[in-house]
């Protein structure tokens, strides 16, 4: 049974992680720059650690901090349009008591869910290298231990997706190729959780319409009845 002292442990492994030195140069150069809408922020500007109800049962696994966002705020998709579009959604559910995630102390509140992401650290332009995601990818393991088994994983992209599974075979699961599609539900097998893939809810997806509320409720309906009929 992990405890709460695991969790604080591993959040502050990962808070104090310095192993790549091209992340570490460009989140503390945003941080120290900032945006200029956000110059009253000090930035928190070090690796984001995941966060939520660490009784989950579903684990949602994006990309990165946001450069403006996370790494702002110093909490996963906090502070920027794709928490907006994420926690609207989360909320509607009933996985977020509220619809909004602007600071650490704003109260928000998570219920069945834990939220993480492939990269702890802003990577420059979105795209962390191979090696960076490697070194990352045992802190996602860590975190999926802790959870003692969730039901379910929430893979928000593609490379959420690929990572997933990618760590879930190299704990032995024998998973086989599975392809990328937004809303598909995936049983991976005995003892192993089920995965449904989605968008990134991005700006990029949602503002040209690439993934809309309607698609994106359709992933959270998915996971809420997944759940019921767990308890059932």
């Amino acid at each position: 049974m992990s405890t709460e002292q695991d969790w604080i442990a591993l959040e502050t492994e990962i808070t104090h992680c310095r192993k790549c030195p091209r992340l570490v140069a460009w989140r503390e150069e945003v941080a120290e720059k900032r945006r200029r809408a956000y110059m009253d922020w000090v930035y928190w500007g070090k690796p984001v650690p995941g966060f939520g109800d660490t009784n989950a049962r579903v684990l949602v696994v994006g990309l990165a901090p946001g450069a403006h966002g996370a790494n702002r705020t110093g909490r996963m998709f906090t502070g920027d349009g794709s928490g907006d579009f994420l926690y609207r959604a989360l909320h509607r559910y009933g996985f977020a008591n509220q619809p909004t995630a602007r600071s650490l102390e704003d109260g928000l509140a998570l219920k069945d869910l834990f939220i993480t992401a492939v990269c702890r650290c802003a990577p420059p332009g979105n795209k962390p290298r191979s090696e960076e995601i490697a070194n990352c990818l045992p802190y996602l393991d860590r975190e999926y231990s802790l959870l003692e088994q969730p039901q379910g994983i929430v893979a928000l992209g593609r490379i959420a997706f690929d990572n997933t599974l990618r760590q879930l075979r190299q704990k032995g699961a024998e998973i086989p190729r599975l392809d990328f599609a937004h809303a598909a539900y995936y049983p991976l097998g005995e003892d192993l959780p089920w995965l449904i893939a989605s968008y990134h809810p991005s700006r990029q997806n949602t503002q040209t319409g690439r993934l809309t509320e309607s698609m994106f409720d359709d992933v959270w309906s998915s996971v809420a009845g997944l759940l019921s009929n767990r308890m059932e």
